[in-house]
């Protein structure tokens, strides 16, 4: 993401109009204050970027960059906030300024756009009242109505995403990589908003987007294709993916055409949006926006790393829908791999398993980072 052109001069890309078109949103994976502040975001929006989101990793890669945090951790170096403190400050901060630069695009689109995502403690994925109070925290501190609280999908996180929706809370379901749990959580915000509106709140405020993860699916059986080394096997590399996610689709089609959902749309809901994760190309004999032009559907989303956006609006050749029609083709895909002894069951288990525990680090990374930043302006202020 080149910072060069002013934001005076940008014109939105075609290959994101063509998206948006075609029923995607194009969010952009990646947030700083050098984005926020710098003009970078703006541009980005101004260009046809529709929303972000974030995690643990990109704050910590934001914080070891540039000085922009630095009156923010003297600040609190001065209060005498611990690093827990502070992680939750700089956090809750940058995500209310990245807020305020989507304001706009989430008035103009109705509040379906223009949304902030901020994660709740991954610690505490397996504490389902924990990621309730949690979210409860985040939401308030914030104070955005464009923000959406990201909460992983495990089991345990299931009942957090029902609580959260049902208080008004609009969520951003993270780490889905199978296709049942992906429709409990279709189910858990079925019930989320049913209890909303028990609850008096207006369903039109509550939004929420269904994070399916995407490029980990093939790298990990792919993994496995390689181990296997038939022809037969290099065949099936890198169809995974694709397969899964535009099977979710399929799944996102029928629970939406429910009598049960009819009676939440009939009060003023609007669907819990596919989003689709991890598409950032892992193999460079792929496309690199293999991702993007392959998961093209009504009523998605897709949030993009800065290298595949980059790559989207130089050289993405969009041509429509290519997810309705490959249902039966997709199914195959994944029915293949099992007859090859590849086990969706075990490699959508070992997925979530992994994804916590990179989560997981990914938080102590940030812990480790800011205590680093804390004591350097400490020792600063020492010196002085």
């Amino acid at each position: 993401m080149s910072d060069t052109t002013s934001t005076s001069q940008v014109s939105p890309s075609s290959n994101l109009s063509a998206l948006r078109e075609h029923g995607v949103s194009v969010w952009l994976d990646d947030l700083s204050r050098e984005l926020t502040d710098g003009g970078e975001l703006q541009r980005l929006v101004d260009l046809g970027v529709l929303g972000v989101t974030s995690n643990p990793t990109i704050f910590a890669t934001a914080l070891s960059k540039g000085d922009r945090y630095t009156e923010q951790v003297s600040q609190l170096v001065a209060a005498g906030a611990d690093t827990e403190k502070a992680v939750f400050e700089i956090t809750t901060e940058d995500v209310r300024r990245a807020c305020d630069v989507l304001k706009p695009v989430f008035d103009r689109t109705d509040g379906l756009d223009g949304r902030v995502s901020l994660e709740v403690d991954p610690r505490q994925a397996r504490d389902t009242a924990a990621t309730e109070e949690s979210a409860r925290t985040l939401w308030k501190a914030v104070s955005r109505e464009n923000l959406y609280i990201k909460i992983p999908a495990t089991v345990e996180g299931l009942g957090a995403i029902t609580t959260a929706l049902s208080e008004g809370i609009s969520v951003n379901v993270t780490l889905i990589f199978s296709l049942d749990r992906y429709r409990a959580v279709m189910q858990a915000f079925l019930t989320g908003l049913e209890q909303a509106k028990v609850n008096g709140h207006d369903l039109s405020t509550i939004e929420s987007v269904a994070s399916f993860f995407v490029s980990r699916v093939d790298t990990e059986i792919d993994k496995r294709l390689d181990e296997i080394g038939t022809d037969e096997a290099k065949a099936l590399r890198s169809k995974a993916g694709l397969a899964n996610a535009r099977l979710a689709y399929q799944a996102y089609e029928e629970v939406f055409s429910t009598p049960r959902w009819q009676v939440l749309k009939e009060a003023g809901a609007r669907p819990q949006r596919p989003l689709w994760a991890s598409t950032g190309v892992k193999n460079p004999d792929l496309s690199d926006t293999l991702y993007v032009t392959g998961l093209v559907a009504p009523n998605t989303v897709n949030t993009m790393p800065g290298k595949t956006l980059d790559a989207t609006v130089d050289h993405a050749e969009v041509t429509g829908d290519t997810v309705r029609g490959s249902y039966g083709e997709s199914q195959q895909v994944l029915d293949d791999l099992e007859r090859l002894g590849v086990s969706y069951t075990d490699v959508v288990e070992f997925l979530e398993i992994d994804g916590l525990d990179k989560f997981e680090k990914s938080w102590a990374e940030l812990l480790q980072t800011v205590t680093d930043e804390l004591e350097r302006v400490k020792t600063q202020a020492d010196a002085r």
